[in-house]
């Protein structure tokens, strides 16, 4: 968590900020393995080398971003979980429930997918 905690302060709103750290510490305790950054300015976490999901806060919701192909697989399981999403991300509001099941399911998937991939995103 360490590599986050700057950008975890900036977080103005408390319980936001609370939410945010309760997925990313979940998400380094279910998946040890993955790399953890900042690159754009938000949190992401990385398979040897290659992005897996990042995160950013906005003024209403986190937005998940698990590239095009993971939104494109999940679109059905992300609109039943309640979220609204972009071409490019998941809308969590944060007055909803966070879907651990689904972000797990939306994680492996780009580890799976991403195996060999040698690139940082999908070509």
């Amino acid at each position: 968590m360490e590599v986050f905690q700057e950008y975890l302060d900036r977080i103005d709103n408390l319980e936001n900020r609370a939410r945010v750290e309760e997925i990313l510490a979940w998400i380094i305790k279910r998946f040890p393995s993955l790399g953890t950054r900042i690159a754009w300015g938000q949190p992401m976490f990385t398979d040897h080398g290659t992005f897996i999901i990042g995160f950013s806060v906005a003024k209403h919701h986190l937005a998940v971003s698990p590239e095009k192909a993971g939104l494109n697989h999940f679109s059905e399981e992300i609109l039943k979980a309640g979220y609204s999403c972009s071409k490019e991300l998941i809308r969590i509001p944060w007055d909803s429930a966070v879907d651990f099941s689904l972000l797990e399911k939306i994680i492996e998937f780009n580890i799976t997918d991403k195996i060999e991939c040698s690139t940082f995103w999908r070509k």
